[in-house]
């Protein structure tokens, strides 16, 4: 049987892709499946702009609360977890809107993945360890005496991607290049892939600062106070999320008032790799979502997915 392509709604944090993709997802009878690597964790619902009870009664949701924030959450699974909810959607008849801006998850459902060696507690323990002792530049020169394609695309003061890097080589022999060569094909068919991508820089930021403004109102520090109070690893990927890695750090240092100020700068940081990263891409219809409407959007979306 064929199956209409799945598409994609991408764009930098703050951009607006959850007030765009629940019309979408009703004109298109679709479902959402979220590729945000944030939205998996349970009670990390302010920080990560999570859908609201209304709007997921709205439209259908998956790989929303489906992990604790102790648990580990990989691509590996992630693309699991992608392709059972879209044979799932699909059963039903309905199509498949794939929504979010973790760009690692939409390069494994496009591109492939190679197939890496699962985590390794111990290894990770070690590095870390390691990492305090000596520091990013020590960890990254040993990264560049075994893989140096692989230094050259990780930064230093990306400690998650470096000992990522490292632990692969220690726990399989391989580095993470030759590996990433022998990717394995997932969505084999034809994707339609949209992007929000503000023609001023300025109108994001400013959207950025308005939501961390509303995430406080909210309530997002009474959040961050529950998380600390379980005590969990500090080097956990939750809790490396973008404004809650920073308001944990603030509420350690005993100044909570500090938090803002750095998510501000942390997540203008994130929005710009996420721009650089969509523009580099062919293939994908860009929507200036400064300049229009969500209506305006709506019709440039169903446009671009309409097009041969």
């Amino acid at each position: 049987m064929t199956h209409p392509p799945p598409i994609f709604l991408l764009g930098p944090t703050a951009s607006g892709k959850t007030a765009l993709a629940l019309p979408l997802a009703e004109a298109l009878d679709a479902e959402i499946v979220s590729i945000d690597s944030a939205l998996v964790y349970r009670g990390m619902d302010i920080g990560s702009a999570k859908p609201d009870a209304e709007e997921l009664a709205r439209v259908p949701h998956h790989l929303i609360d489906i992990v604790a924030p102790d648990e580990p959450y990989s691509a590996a699974r992630f693309a699991d977890d992608a392709l059972a909810a879209i044979r799932s959607i699909r059963s039903r008849g309905r199509r498949v809107l794939l929504v979010g801006g973790t760009f690692l998850y939409y390069k494994v459902l496009v591109e492939g993945m190679a197939p890496m060696p699962p985590a390794n507690v111990e290894v990770r323990r070690q590095l870390s360890e390691s990492l305090a002792e000596q520091g990013s530049e020590a960890l990254h020169a040993e990264l560049r005496s075994i893989d140096p394609v692989a230094a050259e695309r990780i930064h230093p003061n990306d400690p998650q991607r470096l000992l990522r890097a490292l632990e692969v080589f220690r726990v399989s022999g391989q580095t993470l290049t030759a590996l990433q060569a022998n990717t394995r094909p997932l969505l084999t068919e034809e994707v339609r892939a949209i992007a929000l991508v503000p023609d001023s820089r300025a109108w994001l930021h400013g959207r950025i600062a308005r939501r961390l403004d509303a995430m406080e109102d909210a309530g997002f520090l009474d959040e961050v106070r529950r998380l600390a109070a379980l005590e969990l690893p500090r080097d956990l990927p939750a809790l490396k999320s973008v404004g809650y890695r920073q308001a944990l750090d603030a509420l350690h240092a005993g100044d909570i008032s500090a938090w803002k100020a750095a998510a501000l700068v942390a997540t203008r940081q994130l929005a710009k790799r996420q721009l650089t990263w969509l523009r580099s891409l062919e293939g994908i219809e860009h929507i200036a979502c400064d300049q229009l409407s969500i209506d305006q959007q709506l019709d440039a979306a169903l446009k671009a997915i309409a097009q041969p």
